[in-house]
């Protein structure tokens, strides 16, 4: 029996087939605890778990986790794959939910030996996977915080942003929370904000009368707005950040914890200018490909750091590979960007690819590249890694160091 569940936010359809192409079953489902549980009662008649794989278009979800702890074998069918074989079923492409099913069914039933079954990641890796993820949600809600608090600075009060370099700073926020308007900074000299900063821990080594000729330099406000609202703008929008700096800051610290019981921590934290937060997104991006890959070069694919090459006759091209998973490649190539300022090795492979005339993100993935089989052979053999025995393996070097065209 084939499965083909087409998911969505408050409804799902499911469709049972048979090895013949029939339909064996049919029906929706609603998205609630009954509907599950009807279901997977209804599935069970069709069979043992095991023995029912189930195509759906995602890889996560609260649809996944139940079938998985059910016990059925998950075949996640990526969405532009399945849309290229609408052909295969009529011209006109048609699309309803139940046919979505039925043809997500048949897929499994005629192609599922060539696709992939979603292994479930070890539970301790799947923990910092979404730590490091929300961690990265975060970053990206702290930039367009602080960017809205640049804007309305720009705005109302340009000397505000000029004094410190770094907008969303401690100093900063405390700054434009005592002074959010220009009004309340008018009196404001180089002594008395100098033993402001003193009193705060300022450590930037700017002494009073720079900092407050940033501050007279800026051009003056022209806003029409009162001063009473400007300052409520100005302190709210700096609540803001600063709610999401301590979130990041929360989430500094699981992650760290996490890491501390993580099996796969001892193998990878001695590698060079790995800090806590990039070996957590390491481990919680690449763990679990390392988990399901059964070769170097299969996982070397997945981490999208190996490009992809179209040979037909004479034609042959090579180019930069956009259908992977992009958070695994962006944890792999930050950490490969920051050791080659920490490993001689690293630093000649990306030297020797910029030698090549390859651009700095090329010669990034190359070493990344390189770093993948260290991985690879570390979590293969159980061995941490250690910088000496690297340098002296002439071989692991010798293989790394071979470039790929693109």
């Amino acid at each position: 029996m084939f499965i083909g569940w087409d998911w969505a936010t408050e409804t799902h359809d499911v469709t049972v087939m048979d090895d013949t192409g029939k339909r064996i079953d049919r029906w929706e489902l609603a998205h609630t605890e009954e509907g599950f549980a009807r279901t997977l009662a209804r599935l069970r008649k069709h069979g043992a778990p095991g023995d029912l794989p189930v195509a759906i278009e995602t890889t996560r979800g609260l649809a996944v986790d139940r079938l998985l702890a059910a016990g059925h074998p998950i075949v996640p069918v990526h969405p532009n794959a399945f849309h290229a074989m609408r052909a295969r079923w009529g011209a006109s492409k048609a699309k309803t939910d139940a046919g979505d099913s039925m043809k997500l069914a048949d897929y499994l039933r005629t192609d599922g030996h060539l696709l992939p079954r979603l292994e479930p990641t070890e539970q301790a890796t799947l923990d910092l996977q979404a730590l490091t993820r929300q961690r990265a949600d975060h970053i990206e809600a702290r930039v367009a915080a602080a960017n809205q608090l640049a804007a309305l600075l720009d705005e109302h009060w340009p000397g505000g942003k000029a004094v410190f370099a770094n907008l969303d700073s401690d100093i900063a926020m405390a700054f434009l929370q005592r002074y959010p308007t220009p009004a309340s900074a008018a009196r404001l000299t180089a002594g008395r904000l100098e033993a402001w900063c003193k009193r705060r821990g300022y450590s930037g080594k700017k002494p009073g009368s720079a900092l407050i000729e940033r501050l007279r330099s800026a051009p003056a406000a022209a806003s029409r707005l009162g001063e009473a609202v400007v300052g409520q703008l100005v302190r709210v929008q700096v609540q803001l950040v600063e709610g999401i700096r301590t979130t990041i800051r929360t989430l500094d610290k699981a992650i760290t914890a996490t890491l501390g019981t993580h099996p796969y921590a001892l193998l990878f934290e001695t590698m060079p200018r790995i800090g806590k937060v990039s070996l957590g997104q390491v481990i919680g991006e690449i763990g679990p490909i390392l988990e399901r890959s059964r070769t170097c070069e299969q996982l070397i694919t997945e981490a999208g750091v190996v490009p992809v090459t179209r040979a037909s006759g004479k034609s042959r091209t090579v180019a930069f590979r956009f259908a992977t998973n992009r958070r695994a490649r962006l944890a792999l190539t930050t950490f490969a960007d920051n050791s080659r300022h920490g490993s001689d090795w690293a630093a000649k492979i990306y030297n020797d690819a910029r030698a090549r005339k390859k651009r700095h993100p090329h010669a990034v993935r190359i070493l990344a590249r390189a770093w993948l089989r260290v991985m690879w052979a570390c979590w293969r053999d159980g061995t941490c890694y250690a910088p000496a025995t690297h340098q002296a393996n002439s071989k692991i070097n010798t293989t790394a160091e071979a470039p790929l065209s693109a």
